[in-house]
Formats: C-alpha cells, structure tokens, sequence
C-alpha cells in the first residue's frame, strides 16, 4: 500500500517545550496525529514527528514523506555512516539525536521510505495542517 506521509516539528525555545504533528494518507483516508515533550529541540521533534507517523503504520508499505526539515530529509542518508562508525560524524564528533536516528534507520528498513522537502511556512497546506498540530502539541507543554 502506498502511503503519504506529511510532517512537522516545532519547540518554543530550543530547547523548549515541543510538539510534532503529522497527516498520514491513504485509500482516500487521512489520520491526524501529535505529540510533544516538555524539554525538546527542534530538530528532535521533526524526527519525532515521522517516526511517530511509521509507527502508526500496521504493515510494511511505501511511504512518501514530506516535511519542510532539511534535517531529517538531508541527515536520514548521513545517519547511515553515522551509524557505521558507532554514531560519530566524518569529524569524529558524536552525531545528535542518535537515538531517534536509529529508531528511524529501523522503521526505514521495514518500509520503503522516501523523503520530500518542501519550503516551511510557503502555504502548502498539509506543511500548514502540520505545523498547527505541532504547534498545538507544544502548548501543552508550556508553563
């Protein structure tokens, strides 16, 4: 089954109070989820948001993800070597959010994931969808 998957991530202060929101769609259906954590960056949330969106998925399907993060779009080829060389950069420093990397190489290796980047906050209206909810979750955790 083919499954479209849209995302996005957003902390107040970073780090902050966080939230992600993702849009799965498929056979005409679509699914709203979210989430958050009261101390969080950024870039976790946006990893966090398509993890939290493969995770929902039943059984293995093609997936097309699209999020406005040049770092999950860009980082999910890199977190490969990173991964080959115990989670440490070409530089020999320790690659972030480990592990929220290896919980998505996994989820990547049991579906067919591809990655779409779109400009953040340029009226694409599933990018928008997903920022209310990420924005929305985030709240929560505000004081």
């Amino acid at each position: 089954m083919k499954v479209q998957i849209f995302t996005d991530g957003a902390c107040s202060g970073n780090p902050g109070p966080g939230g992600y929101g993702a849009i799965l769609r498929a056979m005409g259906k679509e699914k709203e989820i979210s989430g958050g954590e009261a101390q969080t960056t950024n870039n976790r949330m946006e990893l966090r948001g398509v993890i939290e969106a493969l995770k929902a998925l039943k059984y293995p399907c093609e997936v097309d993800v699209t999020t406005d993060s040049k770092y999950v779009c860009d980082g999910v080829n890199w977190a490969r070597g990173w991964k080959e060389r115990g989670w440490k950069k070409s530089d020999g420093n320790p690659a972030a959010n480990s592990d929220l990397w290896e919980e998505l190489l996994t989820l990547c290796s049991i579906h067919k994931v591809s990655f779409s980047w779109v400009k953040g906050h340029d009226s694409h209206p599933e990018n928008e969808r997903c920022d209310r909810l990420a924005v929305a979750a985030a709240n929560l955790y505000k004081s």
